[in-house]
């Protein structure tokens, strides 16, 4: 995945704005325009597009964090050249404030399984022995999971669960209570 579809993907499950990103990136020690966002958001076909540097991707993540947990004390942290899956994931991680178990969820719900071990892998250090690089489809998936969670979670009450088979349930969030209802 490059950087500009990870800060499209990111844009679009937590429904930020323009006005959102610019003050994101602000926060992050960048000043950005309505049109370089707009230029970094197109898809790479469109003769406008500009790619995202990863200075700019770690800029905006770190920018993130401030906006979702507030600004730490001293001195803040400086944004990396050069970005990983991994240091992405742990800064999506850090910013939606999400345990090891909500990471699970949301890959759960994009579609992919895997253990709390192997999860954890991805937060150690390069240089030990169970580190394990993130690949393009985890990242991909947990983007995903996002999207279906924080964004369609806040668009209706309702939501659709589809089971392998033709049938599926609606289920209705009411009082604390969910009403199953079979078609």
């Amino acid at each position: 995945m490059d950087n500009n579809d990870i800060l499209r993907r990111t844009r679009y499950a937590l429904d930020l704005n323009d006005s959102k990103m610019m003050e994101i990136f602000s926060l992050g020690g960048i000043k950005a325009s309505r049109e370089e966002i707009s230029q970094w958001l197109k898809k790479d076909i469109d003769p406008d597009y500009v790619g995202l540097s990863g200075f700019q991707l770690a800029t905006f993540l770190n920018g993130l964090i401030i906006e979702k947990r507030g600004k730490k004390e001293g001195p803040q942290p400086i944004p990396e050249k050069q970005l990983n899956n991994n240091i992405i994931l742990r800064k999506l991680k850090i910013a939606l404030n999400l345990k090891d178990e909500d990471i699970l969820d949301l890959l759960k719900l994009a579609g992919l399984e895997i253990s709390k071990h192997e999860l954890s892998a991805f937060f150690r250090k390069p240089g030990q022995n169970q580190y394990r690089e993130c690949k393009d489809q985890v990242l991909r998936n947990f983007l995903s999971g996002m999207g279906m969670k924080y964004r369609e979670g806040r668009s209706s009450e309702f939501s659709l669960k589809f089971k392998k088979s033709s049938a599926f349930k609606v289920q209705r969030i009411f009082n604390d209570s969910i009403s199953v209802f079979r078609f």
